[in-house]
């Protein structure tokens, strides 16, 4: 189908104003212009119960946090949320959105991770900070007002991709997770499909875009092929956590999101698949002027639910 109408507004907008992509701009430009974006582009901030921002102590560093809680229970499952940009741009504070509406939609503890970005810190630095932010959190369940065994992982394009990589090290780490939720992840750095050759629309994020961000963080091709780095790649994707995979039509890591999902099936592995048509990458994101957005993000926090068996305890309740 074509361009969803709310999409092609945004695309016009674009060209009208001449916004450059942020693969032409210096790293600081480009920082600075996606946040701003993302908040154009998503509902005002819904309000929540607390937002703490925290350290997790790590080897050699400080991991920052930010903690968002729905209500005032003193237990509540959580959502690790690692937020997209490519492994180079993005923050605490460009998720902040997307972790407000999931906390409040799926009654669920969200913590954002603010894990080290390239080219200042190249693959796996980004890896080693999700992965170490994770075990804190399973091992002080108390400290974060957490059930140990109630943890889930998601992110967004690079988040998502981060999501995959960590849900293979906690299967490895015999680390359970109740989910991954997994939206349009990078999942091959060396993928060569049609999605990947199709979508060269220089007003929309595009193959050139999947290109400079891979510059940035791989330190060398080489490790293009590593598993931690491209989770399609991984040879066993046995035992890990139900996922729901959230794909968008005119997207180049559409193709390898969806092979993703495929595998994970065909591993026995509990999948829900859903390609959003006439979606553009980044969509997850812009809440305040897409309502495809809303839509997914409702799905999302459905998943959850559904992982941590909330359905079924409000229902008990009632």
């Amino acid at each position: 189908m074509p361009l969803d109408p709310q999409i092609q507004a945004m695309r016009d907008r674009r060209v009208h104003a001449a916004t450059p992509q942020l693969y032409t701009l210096s790293l600081a430009e480009a920082r600075a212009a996606d946040l701003a974006a993302i908040q154009a582009e998503e509902r005002a901030p819904e309000p929540v119960h607390s937002v703490v921002d925290r350290v997790i102590p790590a080897p050699g560093r400080n991991i920052p946090v930010r903690v968002y809680r729905p209500g005032a229970e003193p237990v509540l499952p959580t959502l690790i949320y690692f937020f997209g940009g490519g492994w180079t741009l993005g923050s605490l504070d460009t998720c902040d959105g997307i972790c407000r509406a999931l906390a409040n939609q799926a009654g669920v503890q969200v913590v954002s991770v603010g894990y080290r970005l390239a080219p200042e810190h190249r693959f796996p630095a980004g890896v080693e900070d999700c992965r170490d932010a994770l075990r804190h959190i399973a091992a002080h369940p108390d400290d974060f007002g957490t059930e140990p065994a109630g943890l889930a992982v998601g992110g967004d394009s690079a988040g998502g991709n981060l999501a995959a990589v960590v849900s293979l090290l906690a299967r490895d780490d015999s680390l359970g997770l109740a989910g991954q939720l997994l939206v349009y992840p990078n999942t091959d750095q060396l993928a060569a499909d049609d999605s990947m050759r199709d979508n060269t629309d220089p007003w929309l994020f595009n193959h050139r875009s999947v290109s400079w961000y891979r510059q940035h963080y791989l330190a060398d091709e080489a490790d293009a092929a590593n598993p931690l780095a491209s989770p399609l790649r991984a040879a066993d994707l046995t035992g890990l956590p139900p996922a729901l995979v959230i794909t968008a039509e005119y997207d180049p890591l559409r193709d390898q999101g969806e092979a993703y999902a495929r595998r994970l099936a065909a591993s026995g592995v509990q999948v829900e698949l859903t390609r959003y048509e006439g979606m553009v990458h980044g969509f997850f994101a812009m809440s305040g002027a897409v309502d495809a957005a809303g839509h997914a993000i409702a799905q999302a926090a459905s998943a959850l639910r559904h992982w941590f068996a909330l359905d079924a305890v409000s229902a008990d309740r009632g």
